[in-house]
């Protein structure tokens, strides 16, 4: 795919770094945010071209890349009145990197096959850091052959590229991970706040977890958050609260019960209400001191 013209819709905490490493790799890029001024400012930086329409991006591109906040916001960018389907020539690949519900993502591309273009999911996992340093996972859904001519695009993006089935199992694999993702961060803070309320050494728990069989990621990434209380968004919890709520949806589908997965999302609905929605999910933390007994 070199020399692939690529659209890229979506510039958000995600979507500008990934599209900037495009960009550096030498991709000719042209652009749409649903805030043009971000659009523009990111364009100047990074020499691409920006469109006035989801359907003017898709005239100019081989390849349209989708990144937004849910399923509702991919159909209607990719199908809506003004939507890439309405620019497109005939093959072109859309390739949409949100996270969103499976069956939502079949039935788009169920009617972008109809158009004689192809659609394939491929979420990622690796947040912020992983988007800007290109070692993203990338979970990916549809055919060999079209997911043979994005792995160009996927090279760039990601460390590793997982070809989870066909077209919707890349959401499903994405769902599953974030739910124990968010899981795994409920259980974290729980154990802080414990700590905490015991008069326990945090930094020194902490040390402890690291280098030991519970450590993780997310103890990693979140615990010194959850410490410092400084919730600047890499992964926002509304948007966690969203994927576990399409997780427990799958688990409903499958006629199986995920019981953690329904406690984290109490939990982050707790923190939501808050006010900590546009933070980082680490804020989960947050509903847990508001359960635990005021100690002052």
């Amino acid at each position: 795919m070199s020399g692939a013209r690529i659209g890229f819709i979506g510039l958000g905490i995600m979507g500008s770094r990934m599209a900037a490493k495009l960009a550096d790799a030498g991709f000719e890029l042209t652009v749409w945010n649903r805030t043009t001024s971000v659009a523009r400012q990111w364009a100047a930086e990074h020499r691409a071209a920006v469109a006035a329409t989801p359907a003017q991006v898709a005239a100019a591109s081989d390849v349209v890349i989708t990144i937004v906040v849910n399923g509702e916001q991919v159909e209607q960018l990719l199908l809506g009145p003004d939507g890439a389907a309405q620019g497109a020539s005939e093959g072109l690949l859309c390739i949409d990197m949100s996270t969103i519900a499976p069956a939502t993502t079949r039935r788009i591309g169920e009617q972008l096959g109809q158009r004689g273009i192809d659609f394939i999911d491929a979420p990622v996992t690796g947040s912020s850091p992983g988007a800007e340093s290109g070692t993203l996972t990338i979970m990916a859904g549809g055919s060999a052959e079209q997911i043979a001519r994005a792995q160009p695009i996927f090279d760039v993006l990601g460390a590793k590229t997982v070809h989870c089935g066909p077209l919707g199992d890349g959401q499903s694999a994405k769902l599953l991970s974030n739910a124990i993702s968010a899981t795994n961060a409920a259980v974290l803070a729980q154990v802080l706040v414990i700590a905490q309320r015991a008069g326990l050494n945090l930094d020194a728990l902490l040390a402890v977890i690291e280098s030991g069989s519970a450590g993780s990621t997310i103890s990693k990434l979140k615990g010194e958050v959850m410490l410092t209380r400084d919730y600047q968004p890499l992964f926002r919890l509304d948007h966690m609260l969203k994927d576990v709520n399409l997780a427990l949806d799958l688990a409903a589908e499958a006629d199986t019960p995920f019981d953690y997965a329904q406690q984290t999302r109490a939990l982050l609905e707790q923190a939501s209400a808050a006010g900590f929605g546009d933070q980082d999910f680490a804020a989960v933390i947050e509903a847990l001191q508001l359960r635990a007994p005021d100690q002052d």
